[in-house]
């Protein structure tokens, strides 16, 4: 049996990005939506969920290189000059294991995250991170810890089948996932350890950014058995505030509705829904 969610993460962070998440569940191969608590558009996005109740929508922690729920003040290591969360990843990676202030101050901000979301009385589908930064050891634990109280029972672990991506495209190259795979491997033991639903297999690393139609259909042509999730970021246009350069948003968000894409899944016999369907 292939059981599916498609995600579009980011959530909230801009009008182009809910729309594209909007049109492309009611139109397309949508299922879920992982919401930025602390985004410039976050209300509008909670609005198009409780307007939409079959979108599954889950918590997309943001914890590096966008805005905090709490104010600068409260958590100075965790912020730069200007209160944006720190774009240094591997200093602050270092600062989270090593300081025990940091530590603390990660854990209120990730508690605030929470607490956000549950203010928006939407049902937690599923959780996951902003850079994927919840394979760092020290947050993984805390995000258990918080994630506990607040009825987590799902969570992103980014393991990417490469044989799968390299037969769609084989000159592909993914340095990037050498280095993620054995945090991710750990991340998933602990998780199921823990009788949190993890899937079998996360598609959107090698292709991020830019999963287009074509790479889209393809997947979901090749996609094996069991529970798999297919990530992305559509947006119906660029430009907006932590756009990332280069990134192709409105390609993604057609993919979504293409034909080509929503004939390949029907060809897949997956069954398509949220984490909350397992």
């Amino acid at each position: 049996m292939k059981r599916l969610v498609v995600t579009a993460d980011d959530f909230g962070l801009s009008g182009e990005v809910n729309a594209a998440v909007e049109i492309a569940h009611r139109d397309g191969i949508l299922s879920a939506a992982s919401l930025m608590v602390g985004a410039p558009a976050a209300a509008e996005a909670v609005a198009i969920a409780k307007r939409i109740p079959t979108l599954h929508v889950g918590l997309h922690l943001t914890l590096a290189e966008a805005l905090p729920c709490l104010p600068a003040a409260r958590i100075p290591g965790l912020v730069d000059a200007t209160g944006v969360l720190r774009r240094d990843m591997a200093r602050f990676g270092a600062a989270i294991f090593f300081k025990p202030s940091v530590r603390r101050q990660m854990r209120a901000e990730i508690e605030a995250q929470f607490l956000a979301f549950a203010a928006t009385g939407l049902r937690l589908d599923h959780v996951n991170a902003h850079k994927h930064f919840h394979l760092h050891p020290t947050i993984a634990e805390l995000v258990f810890d918080v994630g506990k109280a607040f009825g987590m029972t799902a969570l992103r672990v980014p393991l990417e089948p490469f044989d799968i991506v390299s037969k769609i495209e084989p000159m592909i190259s993914n340095p990037v996932r050498l280095v993620m795979e054995p945090w991710a491997r750990r991340l998933a033991q602990q998780a199921r350890r823990r009788g949190i639903t993890v899937p079998d297999q996360v598609f959107g690393l090698a292709f991020t950014g830019a999963l287009t139609a074509p790479r889209l259909a393809a997947l979901l042509e090749h996609l094996p058995d069991g529970f798999s999730e297919i990530y992305c970021h559509p947006a119906t246009s660029g430009g907006f505030r932590f756009a990332v350069p280069g990134a192709r948003y409105r390609e993604e968000f057609e993919a979504l509705t293409a034909s080509e894409c929503r004939e390949a899944l029907e060809a897949s016999g997956a069954r398509l829904g949220g984490f909350a369907d397992a």
